[in-house]
């Protein structure tokens, strides 16, 4: 691999880490209602497992509420039923056309649970950008043994991978500081 594809692998990888740890954290409930709360939930209809997205319109006309319109009627059984199962805490309230659920407010402890759980995904983020790291510097190291590059172009190549690095590592401090902020400003 040349160095050009060796920090161009790099760096799609570390932006993979971090739309990973954006998908997990907008999941995160901040006592707002969003509709990213129920982004995860799967739903078992027509034998097969179906995001709820593909199912129905999720919106958040008030700021503790999330209401969800199947976009067929039959299915809003097996919405609730997911939504029950997915171990949010919300309860649904159906009225036959749509279903809303009540974010209520996050206790103290709660919050100081999802403060934890924030930094934890950041950390498993940032985990994954120095595995991605190290094996980029182990290209670059095979590479100069094998003597497709020389130890100049190594060294760039290990600096410039270093510079990604700590470019999405405070990208991920960035994302959860943020959402730090919202969990606890309530």
């Amino acid at each position: 691999m040349s160095v050009a594809e060796t920090l161009m692998d790099a760096e799609e990888r570390m932006e993979k880490a971090i739309s990973v740890l954006q998908n997990n954290l907008s999941g995160i409930r901040t006592g707002r209602a969003t509709p990213g709360l129920v982004d995860s939930i799967k739903v078992d209809v027509y034998g097969s497992s179906t995001p709820l997205k593909q199912l129905a319109s999720v919106g958040t006309p008030e700021p503790q509420q999330i209401v969800i319109r199947p976009y067929d009627a039959a299915t809003i059984k097996e919405i609730e039923k997911a939504i029950v199962a997915g171990d949010l805490g919300l309860n649904p309230q159906n009225d036959g056309r749509l279903i809303r659920l009540n974010v209520p407010p996050l206790s103290t402890e709660v919050r100081q649970k999802m403060v934890s759980r924030i930094k934890e995904l950041a950390e498993d983020a940032k985990i994954a950008i120095r595995n991605i790291r190290r094996d980029a510097n182990k290209a670059a190291d095979t590479a100069e043994k094998e003597k497709e590059i020389g130890e100049d172009e190594r060294d760039t190549l290990k600096d410039d991978v270093q510079e990604l690095t700590k470019k999405f590592e405070a990208q991920a401090s960035e994302m959860a500081k943020a959402r730090e902020a919202e969990v606890t400003d309530q």
